[in-house]
C-alpha cells in the first residue's frame, strides 16, 4: 500500500470513530437519567421497544438518526428529533417503524420531529411498506407551535397521510405506550388497529387540566382516557395489554398472519460478497478532496463479485455508468468519475465535473434502466457542471437538462449515496434529495453545498468587501484574511454531512461498508411497490 492510501485509511477511520461516537450519544436520547425514569415507570425506551419488536437488530436500517443534531440548543436540544424511525423486519415482514422517544421532552413534537415523521410515512407510501407506530408523546412542543401546527408539511399532514395510506391498502398498526394527546390522538386511531398498554398508556383529545379549564369537570387522566376507559367503555382502542412486551408480542402476531404482497419484480440472484475488500475504500477515498481517484475502484468494493459491466466506457468519461448486482439485486450505477480524462476530441476533462458528453450518456443509460426495470444507484462525488464558453457553446445546459429530465421522470426506484462532494446543480442531476430518491445516505467524507467552501468563501468575501467600500470603509489585507477565514469556517460547518443529516437532507451517515446494506434494504422495500406508471420524459432536450 502506498503512503497516500495509508493516510486516507487513517483519516477515514478517524471519521468513522467520530461517527460511531456521535451515534452512541444520539442513541441515549434524553440521557441515562431519563432512560432510568422510563424503566421505573415499567416502560421500555423507544429503542428498546424496537429491539424487542424486530426479528434481527443488526438488520434494522435507521432513518434520520441525526435529525435535530445541534439544533434547538436554547431549549436543551432534540436528539434524533425525539422519535426513532427505520426499516426493520417483524415476523418476517419488512416494515417501517416509528417510535416516539419519551426521554426527549416527553416525546413532544419539534419542527424536525414533524419532518422526520413525514419522511418515515413518505418511505412507507412510496414503497407500500406496512408501518408500525409506537406512540408515547406529549404532543406539540408549545413554544414552537407556530412552526409545527398549521402548514402543509407540519403536524397535521401525518393524519392526512394516515387516511391516504389506508385508502392505498398500506397496513398501519399502532400501540399507545404512553401519552397520546390532542391532535396526536388521531394517528393511532386512524390506523387499522390500535393497542394500548394498561396504566402507562392514555389517549384523549384534552387532558384533565385542559378539561377542567374548558368545561369545569374534575377528572383524572386514567378515568378520562386510560386503557380500561378506551378499550372497555369507548371502544376507541382495540385491545389492552399489561405491559410493553405483551403489547409488542401482539403486534408480532398480527404481522405473522399478513398475506403476501404483489411484488415489483426487481431481479435478484444469490448474493455474492465483493471479491475486493470493502475496507479498502477507506484508503481509496482521498483525505484531500481535490485529489483524484478512480470510482471503478469504489464500485468494485460494493458490487457482487466485484463485477461491473460498463456502458459507453470511452464516451462521457467523467460519469461512469454500468450494470452490477448489489447483495444479489440487479442495479444500474451512475457514478461521478474523479480522475482527469481525455476525450477522443482531445479535450482534457476534470474529474467530478459533468460535461455535455457525460450528461448525454447518463440520460441514455437512465432511460435504458427504466426500459429494463432496473433500480438506479447514484454515487455522488460531483463538483457541478462544466462552465465557460466552450461548454456553453457546446450546449451544456440542454445536455444537463436532458439528464435531469430522464432522472426526474424515472419510474424505477432511485438510491443515492453521497460519497464526497455534492455541489450545485450536480447535486440535482445526480439525484439529490429534491429528486425523490427512495433512500439517500452520506459517507462521513460527504460535503453538501451550492459550491465548494473555497469558492463560496471568496465569492462571499468579494460581496462583503464591496458592501464595505460602498459605505466608504476600507479594510486592510489582514482584516480581509481574517474575514475570509470566518466566512469559510461558517460555510464549511454548513457543508458537513452532520449539518445535512440534522435537517434530513440525507437519511443518515454511514460507514462505507454499510453501503451494500442500505441499497439492498432499499430495493427490498421498493419491491413491495409494483411500477404502475409508464416512463415518459415529456419534451426531451435534443
Amino acid at each position: 500500500m502506498d503512503i497516500d492510501f495509508n493516510k486516507n485509511d487513517d483519516q477515514m477511520r478517524q471519521l468513522i470513530f467520530q461517527l460511531n461516537t456521535r451515534l452512541k450519544k444520539v442513541k441515549l436520547g434524553g440521557g441515562e437519567k431519563k432512560i432510568e425514569s422510563q424503566h421505573k415507570k415499567g416502560k421500555l425506551t423507544a429503542r428498546e421497544r424496537i429491539d424487542y419488536l424486530i426479528d434481527n437488530q443488526e438488520d434494522f436500517l435507521e432513518v434520520g438518526a441525526f435529525a435535530g443534531d445541534g439544533m434547538y440548543s436554547d431549549v436543551g436540544g432534540c436528539p434524533s428529533g425525539g422519535v426513532v424511525t427505520g426499516i426493520g423486519t417483524v415476523s418476517g415482514r419488512q416494515c417501517m417503524i416509528v417510535a416516539n422517544d419519551a426521554t426527549v421532552k416527553a416525546g413532544a413534537w419539534f419542527p424536525i420531529t414533524a419532518k422526520k415523521n413525514l419522511r418515515a410515512q413518505e418511505i412507507a407510501m412510496e414503497n407500500r411498506l406496512p408501518i408500525i407506530y409506537l406512540v408515547d408523546s406529549a404532543g406539540v412542543f408549545l413554544p414552537m407551535q407556530d412552526e409545527i401546527f398549521p402548514d402543509k408539511e407540519h403536524f397535521g399532514r401525518q393524519f392526512r397521510n394516515n387516511a391516504k395510506m389506508s385508502s392505498m391498502g398500506i397496513i398501519q398498526v399502532a400501540a399507545i405506550m404512553g401519552s397520546c394527546v390532542a391532535g396526536g390522538a388521531y394517528l393511532p386511531i386512524m390506523s387499522d388497529e390500535a393497542a394500548i398498554v394498561d396504566k402507562t398508556g392514555s389517549i384523549f383529545l384534552a387532558g384533565s387540566y385542559l378539561v377542567k379549564a374548558a368545561i369545569g369537570e374534575d377528572i383524572d387522566n386514567e378515568t378520562l382516557g386510560g386503557a380500561t376507559t378506551q378499550s372497555e367503555i369507548s371502544g376507541v382502542t382495540d385491545n389492552k395489554f399489561p405491559d410493553d412486551q405483551s403489547c409488542l408480542d401482539y403486534i408480532k402476531s398480527i404481522f405473522d398472519k399478513i398475506g403476501s404482497f404483489e411484488k415489483a419484480g426487481f431481479d435478484r440472484k444469490e448474493p455474492v460478497a465483493p471479491k475486493k475488500d470493502a475496507k479498502e475504500i477507506y484508503g481509496i477515498m482521498p483525505q484531500d478532496r481535490v485529489k483524484p481517484y478512480d470510482v471503478r475502484d469504489i464500485i468494485a468494493r460494493i458490487a457482487d463479485n466485484s463485477e461491473f459491466e460498463e456502458y459507453k466506457e470511452k464516451y462521457g468519461q467523467t460519469i461512469v455508468c454500468g450494470y452490477a448486482r448489489i447483495d444479489g439485486w440487479a442495479v444500474g450505477i451512475v457514478a461521478n468519475q474523479r480522475v482527469v480524462v481525455k476525450s477522443k476530441k482531445g479535450e482534457m476533462q476534470m474529474g467530478g465535473v459533468i460535461y455535455s458528453d457525460s450528461a448525454d450518456k447518463s440520460a441514455r443509460f437512465i432511460m435504458n434502466c427504466n426500459q429494463r426495470k432496473i433500480p438506479l444507484v447514484f454515487l455522488q462525488d460531483v463538483s457541478g457542471f462544466m462552465v465557460g464558453s466552450r461548454a456553453e457553446h457546446g450546449g451544456i445546459i440542454k445536455d444537463g437538462a436532458k439528464m435531469v429530465n430522464a432522472m426526474a421522470n424515472s419510474v424505477v426506484p432511485k438510491f443515492t449515496i453521497i460519497t464526497g462532494n455534492s455541489f450545485g446543480a450536480g447535486n440535482y442531476a445526480m439525484c439529490g434529495k429534491a429528486y425523490d430518491p427512495r433512500l439517500i445516505y452520506a459517507w462521513p467524507t460527504a460535503q453538501i453545498a451550492v459550491m465548494s467552501g473555497a469558492s463560496a468563501a471568496k465569492t462571499l468575501l468579494q460581496i462583503k468587501v464591496s458592501t464595505l467600500k460602498a459605505q466608504g470603509k476600507e479594510i486592510s489585507p489582514e482584516e480581509e484574511k481574517s474575514l475570509l477565514e470566518d466566512i469559510k469556517a461558517k460555510y464549511d460547518e454548513q457543508m458537513s454531512p452532520y449539518y445535512a443529516a440534522s435537517r434530513l437532507w440525507v437519511d443518515g451517515i454511514i460507514d462505507p461498508q454499510e453501503t451494500r446494506k442500505v441499497i439492498s434494504k432499499g430495493i427490498e422495500a421498493a419491491n413491495h411497490a409494483p411500477i404502475k406508471e409508464s416512463f415518459n420524459v415529456g419534451v426531451i432536450q435534443t
